[in-house]
């Protein structure tokens, strides 16, 4: 998949973007702010000389004082790259979706191919210590969907978001990346190849705070708000009962956006925030294509489904009735080998040599205290 081709000048005038840089910094001071001062005037060069009527007294001293040498460091790492850009809002290139929320950024620095963010997206996050099951669901997910069309959205942090962007990455397809810091650093620094792995490979970077900002606390919930308000839809894969990640699909709904949550096993703590949302009306999902089929009146131009990548797999499995009836012994609950020695009645021995084989074959996933679980939909 390939984002549409754009233009290849400048976003915003050197002069008009120092201008930006400098208000920006404007400490205390958010979107909320700052939009309808825009709407009044959208060029912040005048602001410094005539603050439009209504600006708040603190804003006003900051402009009387601007942070120039910031926004003078600003313009030099513009300046040190290629693909690095200033979307304002008032700009045709800012995300349309993203407009359309309740309090969208008044700017996006964008780090990447800035045409990504005019694909159709869905948002993908989850907990950042995943089931081996849930990391690989995201990633297959992911995959699926980056290979039919839809560019994948989440926060770059480890567990489910990092295994979605990589989903998409294999599937050699963008990927937004949306940060909860400035975009001159990673975090976490584990994903710093990840991250320019995603900008080179026609995917995007963004954030709205400026250069230099550090990850604290109070920043994750508002980039929470970017990732679900960019998507037609947010996807769960596996979150506690108390999570961020629900953040993010409360904010989804609230912008008048689908929400999806993947279901798991009722002994995972980790899928009880999937099972709350389902409660409070979330789309169940079990496949990829159950999302797809959701949002085909909304997206459409999707490609048809493509035979299951598993299919050779499975019925290589169902032919061999050892391994069937190992499966079938499992259920879909985490389980251990002694518990499966009692269900079958054979060697612990034999039935470890057969769980390397299906964890092998992507059937079964291996899990914290030696536990076991099944992988994929039930044999018809």
């Amino acid at each position: 998949m390939t984002p549409p081709s754009g233009r290849t000048e400048a976003l915003i005038s050197p002069e008009r973007l120092r201008a930006w840089l400098a208000l920006l910094r404007a400490p205390g001071v958010g979107s909320g702010v700052l939009r309808p001062l825009l709407d009044q005037d959208s060029d912040p060069r005048h602001w410094f000389a005539s603050p439009p009527p209504g600006t708040p007294e603190r804003l006003e001293r900051y402009l009387r004082r601007p942070d120039w040498r910031a926004a003078d460091a600003d313009l030099k790492w513009f300046a040190d790259g290629p693909n690095r850009h200033l979307v304002t809002i008032d700009h045709p290139d800012y995300p349309p979706l993203l407009r359309e929320t309740p309090d969208p950024p008044v700017a996006l620095f964008a780090l990447g191919t800035l045409e990504a963010l005019q694909l159709p997206q869905i948002a993908m996050v989850g907990s950042r210590n995943p089931t081996a099951g849930g990391r690989r669901t995201a990633h297959e997910f992911a995959h699926e969907f980056a290979s039919r069309g839809l560019a994948i959205t989440s926060g770059l942090a480890l567990g489910i978001d990092g295994a979605s962007h990589q989903g998409a990455l294999d599937a050699h397809a963008p990927t937004i990346a949306v940060s909860a810091t400035g975009l001159d650093r990673v975090y976490p620094a584990r994903h710093r190849d990840m991250a320019h792995q995603i900008s080179e490979q026609q995917g995007v970077l963004v954030s709205e705070f400026p250069l230099g900002t550090s990850p604290r606390p109070g920043l994750f919930p508002r980039r929470n708000r970017i990732i679900s308000g960019l998507a037609v839809g947010t996807l769960v894969v596996e979150a506690a009962a108390r999570s961020g990640s629900l953040i993010t699909a409360r904010q989804a709904l609230e912008q008048g956006r689908e929400v999806f949550a993947i279901p798991g096993s009722i002994h995972n703590p980790l899928a009880r925030g999937c099972h709350a949302l389902i409660r409070d009306g979330a789309k169940l999902v079990e496949r990829a294509q159950d999302v797809l089929d959701e949002l085909a009146a909304l997206l459409g131009g999707l490609v048809p489904e493509p035979p299951s990548p598993n299919s050779v797999a499975a019925s290589t499995t169902e032919s061999n009735p050892e391994h069937q009836q190992l499966l079938d012994a499992m259920g879909f609950d985490p389980v251990s080998i002694d518990e499966l020695t009692m269900r079958l009645n054979e060697s612990a021995e034999a039935i470890a040599s057969t769980l390397l084989l299906l964890e092998l074959e992507g059937h079964v996933s291996s899990g914290a205290g030696g536990l076991f679980t099944r992988q994929g939909n039930p044999p018809s």
